[in-house]
């Protein structure tokens, strides 16, 4: 019998990500990203009761650049989404994947324990977790 190895977030998911304040501007934020293969920036919590938040490129490219803002004048807090939907490691890509077209989502904080420990995508999935299996 063909059994299917179960392939988790924690297997396909990027472990560098960048993790900012709110309060940095756009400019600042661009500027101290370290891995921008990850297409995204992590908000840090404001304290023990608040929510992670995150900005995609495509955030800034629609809230910053179409809009002929200055990056400068723009803080992350003003064109982030808070809350975001988070996965743990644990979760079956498939069932992520599945979470991901229910939201129209590209990508997703992976969370345990109350920390970010990585982010994973759509593309993280197909590539690195259903090519594997073919």
């Amino acid at each position: 019998m063909n059994e299917k190895k179960t392939i988790r977030v924690r297997d396909v998911m990027k472990t560098k990500f960048d993790l900012i304040d709110g309060m940095t501007t756009v400019q600042a934020a661009l500027q101290a990203m370290q891995h921008v293969e990850t297409k995204a920036l992590i908000v840090e919590k404001r304290h023990a009761d608040d929510e992670y938040g995150m900005v995609l490129i495509s955030d800034i490219a629609r809230h910053v650049l179409a809009k002929d803002r200055s990056p400068e004048r723009v803080n992350v807090y003003e064109i982030m989404a808070k809350p975001v939907i988070s996965v743990v490691p644990d979760m079956d890509i498939r069932y992520c994947a599945r979470l991901f077209e229910r939201f129209d989502l590209s990508r997703a904080p992976v969370i345990e324990n109350g920390a970010v420990i990585g982010i994973v995508s759509f593309t993280d999935m197909v590539l690195h977790g259903l090519a594997k299996t073919i």
